[in-house]
């Protein structure tokens, strides 16, 4: 299995409290930086129908 470094959004700064993605072979993988040995594993075409979804506001009705 091939990963590659975990990275931050850059708008996290210096807080060590973010999400975090990397790709791995051919999953994109999501964690907690605080908990980080749950990690989410998702094909890049679901991953850019969630972040497509989220940027829309579809989902802020569950907040």
């Amino acid at each position: 299995m091939t990963d590659s470094p975990w990275q931050k959004s850059s708008r996290s700064g210096s807080h060590d409290d973010c999400v975090e993605v990397r790709t791995s072979d051919t999953l994109i993988e999501l964690r907690e930086s605080d908990d980080g040995d749950v990690i989410l594993r998702s094909t890049p075409t679901t991953v850019a129908n969630l972040l497509r979804t989220i940027k829309a506001g579809e989902l802020d009705h569950h907040a």
